[in-house]
């Protein structure tokens, strides 16, 4: 196997289209490894441990680098691949060098040629989005901060400022919104209603946004503001300031807030306040009680979240049993009383999180990279549950997320197969705007390979039919491969719980409850 890359110095791209061009690169044939990359200290450090060390002595932060291993004769294909994606519109892929206007220009330059923008994507390395998200304030406009690593102190900073311009400020590291009807970041095709989405998850507002979509309602914004701002230091700025403009919005009847458990100051401020509309938290996890004000519901996961939405405008909620008990009880009565342990593979952050409340509820602890209880962190007992939330950073270096790289769990999902003690295998399949094209196509044949070495597996697709993957194709492979579907996050959870529990019934009283618990 061979290792190259090629250096484009002075040459910025953001993330998005670095990831874009990681893909791009990956699918080639006979590629084996393969990144695109801002050429900063950190990742050149994973380059070398990758061993890809030719052509790099004096890369700078600002180099794009395109690297590659693979088979000597399509590492060419799989460059040229790269290239196409980042500069097809402005350049022929044997220049060998990007045209001067692809070369990085700051905000004020850019925004010469869109003076009829209103929303800045700031998508940069943390340490310098600040800046770029203040320039954006100036402008007066409202900023997604889609950026990872911004300072803490510079996130109050901005969301203050943001306040007395009243401006929005989504993030950062908000991956999701929709804002009258288009899409930005990692996004789902929803019909436009109703509903206004204040989240700060981003696969927590995909999956209420879905939900909301497939039984037959809608959304009129999802304004993502970032995971951090429900806290104490942070004080909830901007989910404050998004919930009054759509209090303020004539389309929006009923706001919709999606978040993990906020400081209880926070959640006593948001919830308290009286409201010119009906609110719904959905506080994935919430374990303590809430003064609320009339007119304010809270809940404790993502589909109660939504059923209340809809119960609150008078719409029929969706059917909460369906056959998923059947499913379960059939595949239990195939488990092995040796195996006893659930691990769950999940791409999205907030999904992963609403299935270990859930699922350790039923089940006792579930160990995890991101753990409920500190106490539960990496590693568990060896015969413990385990989930894993293979987005976060430690599973990202140097590879591409895997709602776009489902190849990230494939050798995982290979390891649960090998295992006799495993039951149940928990995973999500996110699909959308920003997805990988057919997820399930990658993940189902070595799904197959668990159900045949006599493990279940439980897959939620989050999606809709609008979405170009399409929602019930991606489920019928899932099907197709020998896994349990089923219909929301939770209940995914809560099937896996059960078979653990080797009790069936579990399902049926739960959902008849709408996962009250």
């Amino acid at each position: 196997m061979t290792a190259t890359a090629k250096v484009v110095a002075d040459c910025y791209v953001d993330s998005v289209r670095l990831l874009e061009a990681t893909r791009a690169m990956r699918e080639a044939p006979g590629v084996d490894w393969a990144w695109a990359l801002m050429a900063t200290p950190a990742n050149l450090e994973v380059l070398f441990d990758e061993g890809v060390t030719e052509g790099l002595d004096g890369a700078a932060a600002n180099d794009l680098v395109l690297a590659v291993k693979g088979t000597d004769e399509n590492l060419p294909a799989a460059l040229l691949r790269a290239w196409a994606v980042l500069f097809e519109e402005t350049s022929s892929a044997g220049t060998g060098a990007p045209p001067a206007d692809a070369r990085p220009a700051d905000l004020d330059d850019a925004l010469v040629s869109a003076s009829e923008a209103n929303v800045a994507i700031v998508s940069v390395p943390g340490p310098y989005a600040a800046l770029e998200a203040h320039k954006a304030l100036t402008r007066s406009l409202d900023v997604l901060l889609f950026s990872d690593n911004v300072d803490l102190a510079d996130e109050i900073d901005l969301k203050r400022r943001a306040r007395s311009l009243g401006r929005l400020v989504m993030g950062p590291g908000a991956g999701t919104a929709v804002l009258a009807g288009v899409g930005l970041g990692f996004s789902n095709r929803v019909a436009p209603g109703p509903v206004g989405v204040v989240a700060a998850a981003g696969t927590g507002a995909q999956e209420v946004m879905t939900l909301l979509d497939r039984w037959g309602s809608g959304v009129s914004h999802v304004i993502g503001v970032g995971g951090r701002d429900l806290s104490a230091a942070v004080s909830g700025a901007m989910a404050e300031a998004a919930i009054e403009a759509l209090d303020r919005h004539e389309g929006t009847e009923l706001t919709l807030l999606v978040s993990k458990p906020p400081a209880a100051e926070v959640a006593e401020r948001l919830l308290g306040a009286s409201r010119s509309k009906p609110l719904v938290a959905a506080l994935i996890g919430l374990d303590r009680p809430v003064d609320t004000a009339p007119g304010v519901t809270v809940c404790g996961t993502l589909e109660e979240g939504a059923a209340a939405a809809l119960g609150a405008l008078g719409s029929a909620e969706p059917d909460p049993v369906g056959s998923l008990g059947a499913d379960v009880a059939m595949a239990a009565t195939a488990l092995s009383p040796s195996r006893r342990r659930m691990v769950g593979l999940f791409s999205g952050g907030t999904l992963a999180y609403e299935a270990m409340v859930i699922a350790s509820r039923h089940i006792g602890p579930v160990y995890s990279n991101t753990p409920l209880e500190p106490s539960w962190g990496l590693p568990g007992p060896g015969d413990g549950h385990v989930c894993l939330d293979l987005g976060e950073e430690e599973y990202t270096q140097g590879r591409p997320h895997p709602m776009i790289d489902p190849e990230a769990r494939v050798e995982l999902l290979r390891q649960q197969a090998s295992d006799p003690t495993v039951a149940v295998v928990l995973l999500d399949v996110v699909i959308g705007d920003g997805a990988h094209p057919d997820p399930g196509s990658v993940l189902a044949p070595v799904v197959a390979e668990l159900v045949t070495e006599g493990a279940a597996v439980v897959a939620y697709v989050l999606g809709t039919d609008r979405d170009p993957q399409g929602f019930e194709r991606q489920r019928d492979v899932m099907r197709q491969a020998g896994c349990i579907v089923a219909d929301t996050g939770a209940r995914a959870a809560l099937a896996a719980a059960a078979l653990i529990n080797r009790d069936p019934a579990l399902v049926h009283h739960e959902l008849s409850a709408h996962l009250s618990m």
